[in-house]
C-alpha cells in the first residue's frame, strides 16, 4: 500500500482528543485507529506491535545490522478539537492548476494562494483537501502514513537498518501526547517526530509553552434589585482578557513573536471560565507573559472582593533548542540526507509543539520532521501527495545513513 492510499483510509478514523475529558486516552475512538495500526504492524511484519493501557501504539524491527544506533519514529493519532473531525470527506485534487480551490459549493468555501501562498509551491502538484465541513486530519496521520510506508518499505526491500522504534501517540493536540511515554521500552537512542509542515523542514526549536485557567467568582442577584450586590462573573471576565496585551495575540503575531490565545469562554453572572495557551520561544518573556496573568488577577481582586478571580497556570513544554544543540549529530544526518535526496534544508522555529519537545527535556533527543501537510487545524488543511512521497524517502535515507554513523 502506498501512502497516500494510507492517509486516506487514516482519515476516515474520527480521532478527536478532548481537552476537558479525565480519561486516557481522552476520547476512546482513538483506540480504534490504534488497533487498526496494530494489525497492519503485524501484516507489515513489525516485532511486537501492541497498544498499552494509556492508548500509545509500540512497535519495532530488529536490526538486521549490527552496531548501528536505535532510531526511533513518532507520530500522534489523535486530530485537533479546533474542528470536527468525523465523517471526513477528503477530495484528490490532480494537477492543481493554481487557482481557487472550491471546497464546498453550497456553503460557499474556497481557498487560493491570496489567501494562503503555500498554493503557490504546489503548481502542478497533487493535493488532498476538504469538503470544507472538517479538518482533514493530515496533522498527523500524514506522518503515521509516511512511517508505516517507510516500515513497509524496509522489510519488504530488506534494506540494512538498526533497531527501528516506532510509537503513535493519542492526545497530542491537548498537550498529554507523551504523559505516559515509556521511554525505555521505546528503546530509541534518539528519535523524530514526523509532524506535520515543508517536508525540507528538520526542526528542534519551539515555543515555551503554558497552559492557563482563569476562574471568576461572581455574585447573581435579580437584577430588578442589584444595585451595589451584583458582580457579574461574564463582564469581569471580558475586563480581565482586556487587561492582557492587546497585541499578544496570535492573531497579530508571526515568527518569533509569543503569544496568549483565549481558547475557550464560558459564564453566567455567578461565575465564569477563560482558557488560554501561552507561547514564546524566549524563557525570559515567556515569564514576563505568566506574570502579566498574575498581575492582571491581583488588579480585580483589590477592586473587587477577594479571591474574585483565580488564576491556575500549569507549563506544558519547553523550548528544546538549548538540548538539541548540545549535539547537532542527529539534526546534521537528516540535513545530510536530505540534500541526498535533492532537498535544501531548512530548519524553522515551530510556532507550536510536538510530542518531541518532552521528549527531548525527558532524554530523547527528538526534533520534528515536516510531513507535506498545511493549514491544520481547519477547513483549510490539505495535504500533498509529491511531499508525503518526499518524505517516506527522506526517512529511508535517514535510516540508511544511519549506518554510516
Amino acid at each position: 500500500m502506498n501512502v497516500k492510499q494510507r492517509f486516506l483510509e487514516y482519515v476516515a478514523f474520527d480521532t478527536m482528543s478532548e481537552e476537558a475529558s479525565a480519561t486516557t486516552p481522552s476520547s476512546l475512538k482513538q483506540l480504534k485507529l490504534a488497533n487498526y495500526l496494530v494489525e497492519e504492524c503485524k501484516k507489515i511484519g513489525l516485532q511486537n506491535p501492541h497498544v498499552d493501557e494509556y492508548g500509545i501504539v509500540y512497535a519495532n524491527l530488529s536490526a538486521n545490522v549490527e552496531g548501528l544506533p536505535s532510531i526511533g519514529f513518532i507520530a500522534h493519532m489523535d486530530t485537533s478539537p479546533d474542528m470536527s473531525g468525523k465523517d471526513i470527506k477528503p477530495r484528490v485534487i490532480e494537477k492543481y492548476d493554481g487557482s481557487a480551490i472550491i471546497l464546498n459549493k453550497e456553503l460557499g468555501i474556497s481557498m487560493d494562494t491570496e489567501m494562503f501562498e503555500s498554493l503557490k509551491e504546489h503548481i502542478g502538484k497533487t493535493l488532498i483537501v476538504t469538503d470544507g465541513t472538517t479538518l482533514l486530519g493530515a496533522d498527523d496521520k500524514a506522518g503515521i502514513a509516511e512511517i508505516m510506508t517507510m516500515a513497509e518499505t524496509l522489510i519488504s526491500k530488506n534494506l540494512p537498518h538498526g533497531n527501528i522504534c516506532i510509537a503513535f501517540t493519542p492526545d497530542e493536540e491537548v498537550g498529554r501526547g507523551t504523559d505516559h511515554f515509556n521511554i525505555e521500552k521505546f528503546g530509541a537512542d534518539f528519535a523524530y517526530t514526523v509532524d506535520g509542515g515543508e517536508v525540507n523542514s528538520v526542526d528542534y526549536e519551539c515555543f515555551n509553552a503554558a497552559s492557563a485557567m482563569v476562574h471568576i467568582q461572581g455574585a447573581s442577584i435579580h437584577p430588578g434589585s442589584a444595585k451595589g450586590k451584583m458582580r457579574n462573573a461574564s463582564l469581569i471576565a471580558m475586563e480581565f482578557h482586556s487587561l492582557l496585551p492587546v497585541f499578544m495575540n496570535p492573531a497579530y503575531t508571526e515568527g518569533y513573536e509569543g503569544f496568549n490565545h483565549l481558547t475557550d469562554m464560558q459564564g453566567e453572572c455567578e461565575q465564569a471560565t477563560l482558557s488560554y495557551i501561552i507561547r514564546n520561544h524566549d524563557e525570559a518573556c515567556f515569564e514576563k507573559q505568566k506574570q502579566d496573568f498574575y498581575h492582571a488577577r491581583d488588579y480585580l481582586n483589590q477592586k473587587y472582593p477577594k479571591d474574585t478571580v483565580q488564576v491556575d497556570i500549569t507549563d506544558s513544554y519547553g523550548n528544546m533548542r538549548m538540548l538539541i544543540e548540545k549535539d547537532m549529530r542527529i539534526v546534521d544526518l537528516v540535513k545530510n540526507s536530505m540534500r541526498e535526496i535533492g532537498l535544501e534544508p531548512t530548519s524553522q522555529a515551530i510556532r507550536g509543539g510536538t510530542d518531541g519537545a518532552r521528549l527531548t527535556f525527558e532524554g530523547l533527543p527528538c526534533p520534528n520532521l515536516g510531513t507535506g501537510g498545511y493549514n491544520f487545524h481547519g477547513k483549510y488543511e490539505y495535504a500533498c501527495v509529491e511531499e508525503m512521497e518526499t518524505s517516506v524517502r527522506l526517512l529511508l535515507k535517514i535510516v540508511e545513513n544511519s549506518t554510516k554513523l
